[in-house]
């Protein structure tokens, strides 16, 4: 099968051995998978320094179908599409990959094609996650850094449909964008700093991470959230640390079990029929252009998605 593989040059596209699934596996061929910023190492300069990756296929999200099912697999059915994220495994820039039936796997919803499906499980999942920990209560004021990005695009639609008043904040190419997603005021970072006015806000989902703990926490009102996508081990102590002493809580991506990623799939797919929240994509590449894709996503200028597809 075909597959983007880590080499020392970069992403290379190669034939490696199309994998066979064991007892309690699918064999899903995949239809598309995403370009996302978060996952640095794909960078093709960042390769020949994390050589333990050599020879590994990247990617962590997909939306396909079920080719082929172990002879203990009841959950799905060949032919049945889905749509999976594979964890630290990987191996989603691949026409197949195999996945355990208990992992992060879903029925696709129908509403969706393939190319909109795949941002569910890695975009709207971990969004979906820190939004409903937050608890938003209609009426709130939340603002999201990062917001005309994979997942700021999905946390500003869920934060509107929650009842909060949105913010964005992103660059000035990305605005027009914001607003038709639902966001109720717009901040250009290249223009000025949410952090040095005088706005407070009952929630701030911090996407990419680029502004000081101690400026976020002074915008935030009593008991509001700071939710972080973009969690270091070096930080998180000192976030609970101060959290202890403040009326404020810290919120930050954790990894968890697979009955909670089903509960915040149940109300993801919810918002997605009901027709209330969309996937947002900016442009799709072939999976032959993958090293292509990512350098456009390097640019920061995409708004949404970038997607991969492999037909």
């Amino acid at each position: 099968m075909k597959a983007i593989v880590y080499a020392r040059s970069g992403l290379q596209l190669q034939e490696v051995p199309r994998p066979t699934p064991k007892s309690h596996e699918v064999l899903i061929r995949i239809h598309a998978t995403t370009a996302a910023a978060a996952d640095r190492q794909a960078h093709p300069s960042e390769a020949p320094r994390k050589s333990r990756l050599l020879g590994h296929i990247p990617g962590q999200d997909l939306a396909g179908e079920v080719e082929a099912i172990g002879c203990k697999v009841t959950r799905f059915t060949k032919g049945e599409p889905v749509v999976a994220w594979s964890g630290i495994r990987m191996g989603t820039y691949a026409e197949y990959i195999c996945l355990p039936e208990r992992g992060v796997l879903f029925p696709k919803p129908v509403i969706l094609s393939y190319e909109e499906a795949t941002t569910l499980t890695v975009s709207g999942l971990d969004t979906t996650y820190l939004l409903r920990r937050a608890n938003i209560q209609r009426g709130e004021r939340v603002l999201v850094n990062g917001a005309g990005g994979n997942m700021g695009t999905y946390a500003v639609q869920i934060a509107k449909v929650l009842g909060a008043e949105v913010t964005g904040v992103d660059s000035t190419g990305k605005l027009d964008m914001l607003r038709s997603i639902g966001a109720n005021q717009v901040i250009d970072y290249t223009q000025a700093d949410f952090t040095q006015s005088s706005e407070t806000y009952d929630v701030i989902f911090d996407v990419i991470g680029t502004s000081s703990f101690s400026s976020i926490m002074d915008r935030l009102n009593l008991h509001g959230r700071y939710l972080t996508a973009v969690p270091q081990m070096s930080q998180i102590v000192r976030w609970q640390w101060m959290a202890r002493r403040s009326d404020k809580r810290v919120i930050f991506w954790m990894p968890r079990t697979v009955g909670r990623h089903t509960e915040d799939f149940t109300f993801l797919k919810g918002l997605i029929e009901a027709g209330a929240i969309k996937a947002i994509i900016d442009r799709s590449y072939p999976l032959e252009q993958t090293a292509e894709a990512h350098r456009y996503v390097e640019t920061g200028q995409k708004k949404g998605n970038v997607v991969i597809t492999l037909g």
